[in-house]
């Protein structure tokens, strides 16, 4: 169970004047947790989860509300493997480090329509990769552990679907070289 934040990190082709500006909203998380104790200190988690969010994009230079706003709703499936370095228990607290890598499926990717931006739809990639990076603490108590933990994820694949070029030179996706995701991950475990 959880909360997060996505962005966008865009790399232009040309220098631009003014970025897209993001608007970010809170959006949950649940999954489950699988833990594999490969040491005493390390272990190795699988924790595929569902993730909804959404994120508004203003374009600049567009004076139209249907040309300056694209709507990004985003309902992932996501796969993260992770390596979970634990510190020494102290008392019932055990503070951890964790990274490794996500791979997310997009349910609400739109990439397969033959509508883009010319026609109010924004495209992304169905499949994306990521990297993740966190730091946690695990309380124990007498039934249970809890694990509170801080997470960002940083896109490493480009999930930006260009506009048909059928449509001619498109203002929303020809400049624009690279569009990542990146997180902030606040994950409540029980186990």
């Amino acid at each position: 169970l959880g909360f997060n934040s996505f962005d966008f990190k865009f790399d232009y082709k040309d220098v631009v004047d003014k970025d897209i500006q993001v608007k970010k909203t809170t959006g949950f998380n649940v999954g489950v947790v699988a833990d594999l104790r490969l040491q005493e200190y390390i272990n190795l988690r699988f924790e595929p989860g569902l993730y909804y969010t959404k994120r508004d994009l203003y374009y600049p230079d567009f004076t139209s509300k249907n040309d300056y706003f694209r709507e990004v709703n985003s309902t992932y499936i996501h796969f993260p493997l992770l390596l979970k370095f634990s510190a020494l228990r102290t008392g019932n607290v055990r503070p951890y480090l964790v990274g490794g890598l996500s791979t997310t499926l997009n349910l609400s990717s739109n990439s397969n329509s033959p509508d883009d931006n010319f026609q109010q739809k924004f495209r992304v990639k169905k499949w994306t990769n990521a990297y993740e990076l966190g730091f946690g603490i695990d309380l124990f108590s007498e039934y249970f552990i809890f694990s509170p933990s801080i997470r960002g994820l940083f896109g490493i694949s480009n999930e930006l679907v260009r506009d048909n070029p059928s449509n001619g030179p498109s203002p929303w996706t020809d400049n624009v070289d690279s569009m990542k995701s990146r997180a902030i991950l606040i994950n409540f475990t029980f186990h």
